[in-house]
């Protein structure tokens, strides 16, 4: 099977073509007709989307992880394994923003892509255990696919730009696999190499230059990521219906429930109550080409690690809780649990700050008042920490609401 080498036009240019036809005709058939012509705007497709839940697959074998053994080691693994696993995300997230994904030749490969994903999240449990090496070639054929079709089918200014990123790519990958073949310290230390190459990648392309090449769709690219947190802040509500299996659904259990919904909730609406996910494109719309991509690297990609590491940790400590909501946590996942909220929220004000959606001081107070909670679930019960960091994330987004212009106008 051989992939088709036509670059394709910049999403929405064949739409646009069409649909400025078809004003003209309209035009000459009724000359007093007045037109409004509204840009076209691609969307996530249904494939895209079935990739994001395989790669979702992954976040939920990383809470499984700490789920199996809650340590500052195991914490440390995992944000290696989340470092290598975001970033390819990421760059697959760039690909299908700048790439259709119509066509048969290219759904196989990008297919492909998501078999690497799979294979890898079935490796992530015992990756420092003996599966490191099939973690890491799975890895390497992620990078490979990613690199062939974004290269072959991008634009020629976005191709010229990934082709300065790929050689990086590969030589992470390659890291990766070694890692994973000698195991032990050898594993850890590499690992931790090649995300920190990974993430220092764009500021060596071309000394940066190469960045500022690609070609970002505003509207797509927001929807993407959107769509990937709320799909991980699902896996949290899954969380806590792994914890109950096997258990009656009695007062305790749904009082748990209950609780752990309103926290997810409480997530969301941190994410998107606001529209912030509209202002973020409207930001990304607004930016200069050049300065585009960066904000992207930025704020979707190095916050949202964030983002994505907080929900991990929540899950952690939900699944813990539930079963046990009148129980003392241990500090270690009443850490999870406030820990895992306060980071959510510092990197959405992170976030937010790079999209420059205004200042946050709510948010902030919010993951402080988050930390604080920590020894109310070691000390009193699982179910008090939950709810009062439910109560937090109301109090904090709602006097937020109240305080902005939209409601004082």
């Amino acid at each position: 099977m051989s992939i088709s080498h036509e670059r394709i036009r910049p999403r929405g240019t064949a739409v646009q073509s069409s649909r400025t036809s078809a004003v003209a005709t309209l035009a000459v058939v009724s000359p007093t007709a007045k037109l409004y012509e509204q840009p076209a705007v691609e969307r996530v497709s249904t494939l895209e989307l079935f990739f994001d839940l395989v790669f979702v697959f992954t976040v939920t074998q990383l809470s499984t992880v700490l789920s199996h053994e809650l340590s500052w080691s195991s914490l440390g693994h995992v944000v290696l394994m989340l470092g290598v696993i975001w970033w390819m995300y990421a760059g697959y997230a760039w690909l299908t923003n700048a790439v259709s994904t119509r066509g048969v030749a290219r759904r196989a490969v990008l297919l492909g892509g998501m078999a690497g994903y799979l294979v890898l999240a079935l490796a992530i449990p015992d990756a420092f255990h003996g599966t490191g090496l099939s973690f890491g070639l799975a890895y390497a054929v992620v990078v490979i696919v990613h690199a062939t079709l974004y290269v072959r089918l991008a634009s020629d200014r976005s191709a010229e730009a990934i082709r300065g990123i790929v050689p990086f790519n590969l030589l992470s990958a390659g890291l990766v696999v070694l890692g994973g073949a000698l195991g032990g310290t050898a594993q850890a230390v590499l690992w931790a190499v090649a995300v920190v190459l990974e993430w220092i990648t764009p500021r060596l392309a071309g000394r940066g230059e190469s960045q500022q090449d690609f070609e970002i769709a505003p509207a797509h690219f927001v929807e993407r990521h959107g769509l990937v947190i709320i799909v991980a802040i699902g896996e949290s509500v899954v969380a806590i219906g792994i914890g109950a299996a096997g258990l009656d659904v009695d007062a305790e259990l749904v009082l748990v429930a209950t609780l752990g919904l309103l926290l997810a909730a409480g997530l969301w609406w941190a994410y998107f109550g606001a529209d912030d996910d509209e202002q973020a494109e409207r930001a990304l719309t607004a930016a200069a080409p050049a300065e585009r991509p960066w904000m992207a690297l930025h704020g979707f990609g190095m916050a949202h690690f964030f983002l994505l590491l907080g929900i991990v940790l929540i899950a952690v400590g939900l699944k813990k809780a539930t079963g046990h909501a009148y129980d003392e946590l241990t500090y270690g996942q009443s850490l999870a649990l406030g820990g895992g909220v306060a980071l959510f929220l510092a990197a959405d004000v992170a976030f937010r700050r790079v999209l420059r959606l205004g200042r946050s001081p709510h948010r902030t107070a919010a993951a402080i008042a988050a930390l604080a909670t920590i020894p109310l679930g070691a000390e009193v019960a699982a179910v008090a920490q939950i709810g009062v960091l439910a109560a937090v994330l109301a109090v904090a987004l709602a006097g937020e609401r109240v305080g902005s212009p939209e409601a004082m106008g």
